[in-house]
């Protein structure tokens, strides 16, 4: 694969600014909801995730203007879609919300084009099924119970090993740490090399700015392109050696093996962001929101046979990943909104899933909600994340190994959250254990 870097689609350092720099630079401390005009809310500011005040934000553009409208230089117009029903309704309408302009708000479509990644998430039907098949082996019902053992197995270890009485981070101890190794059976990657994962992960959404994950443009490029060459040799060699693993079924599927570098990255990035972040961030949000709602946490300690819905209810309050984009088609409405051909379309799972018309007391965790199965954190539609077994498995091993192990895993500080309005996670969460 001898594509050069600007025909994969990677532009060259420092000449692409995007919404979410642009969105940054208006700064830490944005006004609370209540003191902003309607048309000055705009919850794409990362600054609102990283400071935890994002809440009210979307609670009043459900309230108000659940369909809502942005403009800003770098993107254009966009609209923000708060509400389950609506979030439901776009998602399950590939033809009038399509996928194939990206996934996250993109810059105008004239430089976008050419900055562009192609994952199969981001390709409406035929392609996008035939490229999802290749790899949906991987999490199927048979092979996630040869997981299974291997993921107790695991889980054990790491939590055996946590230091009593001790201060760590439980980020990078256990939710880093499970989530890579995992990732690492998945693709057959080199365990000593599987922090690399983790690091790729961390830089393909982050924004650059002094001091962050990435500081410039041109050092995401080249990671990046650290991670073309990488995978580029596992490639080679699983062409020829094929396994039962993520980077030999693209490498040898019908519909992926003669695509271009540009392409293959772009369902490699999409994998391993899908595999790592979502889960990990998920596995910290729990630890957060146990101790947030203690009583809660008296609960499943008194009956682990709540797990199972306690998974789906945490993964419906931390909703890891905030939003995905569509691209209208056609001029249509939609609330009684006139959405534009070319408009760009935010479905905000984080906001569907505290929709309090779906979910009472939407705030607050309730391990023994009804239907916290009725959560949109994976999608919905021919999109809905192809993972969700498996992430659920991993949530529903760690804890009962928890209850098993721990009378309680008590944090010590608040989390520092990501800087990100996509990724909806924490970089650091300071704990200690008590064994039983």
């Amino acid at each position: 694969m001898t594509d050069t870097a600007e025909d994969q689609g990677l532009l060259p350092p420092g000449t692409i600014r995007t919404p979410e720099m642009e969105m940054a630079d208006i700064g830490a401390g944005v006004p609370a909801a209540a003191d902003l005009a309607l048309d000055e809310i705009n919850p794409l500011n990362a600054h609102l995730f990283r400071e935890d005040r994002w809440q009210d934000h979307f609670a009043r553009l459900r309230a108000e203007d659940p369909v809502h409208l942005n403009e800003i230089e770098t993107a254009g117009r966009y609209w923000s879609i708060t509400k389950y029903d609506d979030v439901r309704t776009v998602d399950g309408d590939w033809e009038t919300y399509s996928s194939a302009s990206g996934i996250t708000l993109g810059v105008k479509e004239a430089i976008g084009q050419r900055q562009r990644l192609q994952p199969f998430i981001a390709m409406d039907p035929p392609e996008h099924g035939k490229q999802r098949a290749t790899v949906r082996g991987v999490v199927s019902k048979n092979n996630l119970v040869n997981l299974e053992p291997v993921i107790r197995e695991r889980t054990a270890a790491v939590l055996d090993a946590l230091p009593e009485g001790e201060t760590f981070d439980w980020v990078d101890t256990v939710s880093i740490e499970l989530t890579t190794l995992m990732l690492a059976t998945l693709f057959d990657f080199p365990l000593e090399d599987r922090r690399k994962l983790t690091r790729w992960s961390d830089i393909v959404f982050a924004i650059p700015q002094p001091g962050g994950i990435v500081e410039s443009n041109d050092q995401k490029f080249a990671e990046m392109m650290e991670c073309v060459g990488y995978f580029e040799q596992l490639w080679a060699e699983r062409r020829d050696n094929p396994g039962f693993d993520l980077v030999s079924m693209l490498a040898n599927g019908e519909a992926t093996k003669d695509m271009p570098t540009r392409d293959h990255l772009g369902n490699l990035l999409l994998l391993i962001v899908g595999g790592n972040d979502t889960t990990r961030n998920t596995m910290t949000g729990s630890v957060y929101g146990m101790n947030t709602f203690g009583d809660q946490y008296d609960k499943l300690i008194a009956d682990p046979g709540l797990v199972p819905n306690f998974v789906s209810e945490i993964i419906r309050w931390q909703t890891p990943l905030s939003y995905m984009r569509r691209t209208a088609t056609r001029d249509h409405e939609l609330g009684g909104k006139q959405i534009l051909e070319g408009d760009q379309v935010l479905m905000w799972y984080i906001s569907a899933n505290r929709d309090e018309d779906v979910f009472p007391d939407a705030e607050a965790i309730d391990i023994e909600r009804p239907n916290a199965d009725r959560q949109v954190a994976f999608g919905y539609g021919i999109h809905f994340c192809m993972g969700n077994r498996l992430a659920e498995l991993q949530l529903r091993i760690l804890w009962e190994e928890l209850l098993a192990r721990f009378e309680r895993v008590e944090i010590q500080d608040e989390p520092e959250r990501t800087f990100s309005s996509f990724v909806h996670g924490y970089t650091k969460l300071p704990v200690q254990v008590r064994r039983r």
